[in-house]
């Protein structure tokens, strides 16, 4: 049975039709084949590379997680909005206020065809959008360089680009893996319910001072 809030666009693409759904249940990613599409390269390892961290992922309460997926069955692009885990600083700002769209990955026969943008639209399009802070971290060495031939700080452009298509911006922060790398980044957008006195408590959360 398909979640309430499921909703499923369908992309033309030179490779054929792709389908981008989102709260895929366990029993719907199963059905899929993912191997094929997402395999690792000499300098690349997708952060995801088992279809059994999907299904995981959307066994746990809130989580969205949205496919891309040929006719035949095969996963092409895959993107996450959970929790963040409890060792997190984001946690503490207390009652599950924010949510993280933790990846956003399309294989690399399917990338620039817009894929990307309708997984992070289907991804965001949660019921509580407006009561939460969703946020991403960019990690530079999470990316694949190899395979876009670009360097990191035009791909760290092109994910700003991405992301302020849903409302996402930048926002500065002293999470040590971010400040890392200069390239690396921290986005959010904030829901229009959120108080002045969350907000301020997020800027404290960001430089670890609550």
């Amino acid at each position: 049975m398909a979640h309430k809030h499921q909703k499923r666009i369908v992309r033309v693409t030179e490779q054929g039709n792709l389908t981008v759904c989102s709260f895929c249940s366990p029993e719907e990613i199963s059905a899929l084949s993912f191997r094929e599409t997402f395999t690792k390269y000499a300098r690349y390892n997708p952060i995801i590379s088992e279809k059994e961290t999907l299904i995981r992922s959307a066994s746990k309460t809130g989580t969205n997680v949205t496919l891309a997926f040929t006719d035949s069955g095969k996963i092409a692009g895959f993107g996450i909005l959970e929790y963040p885990h409890p060792d997190e600083r984001w946690v503490r700002l207390g009652d599950r206020l924010m949510m993280e769209v933790s990846v956003i990955e399309v294989s690399r026969p399917w990338r620039s065809s817009g894929i990307a943008r309708d997984i992070l639209r289907l991804v965001t399009d949660h019921p509580l959008r407006e009561d939460r802070i969703f946020y991403m971290v960019g990690y530079s060495w999470t990316w694949d360089l190899d395979g876009t031939g670009i360097p990191p700080m035009t791909y760290r452009d092109m994910m700003i680009r991405l992301f302020s298509t849903c409302g996402f911006e930048i926002f500065q922060t002293n999470e040590p893996n971010i400040m890392m790398r200069p390239e690396n980044l921290f986005m959010a957008r904030i829901g229009s319910s959120i108080t002045d006195e969350i907000q301020k408590q997020f800027k404290l959360v960001r430089f670890n001072l609550d």
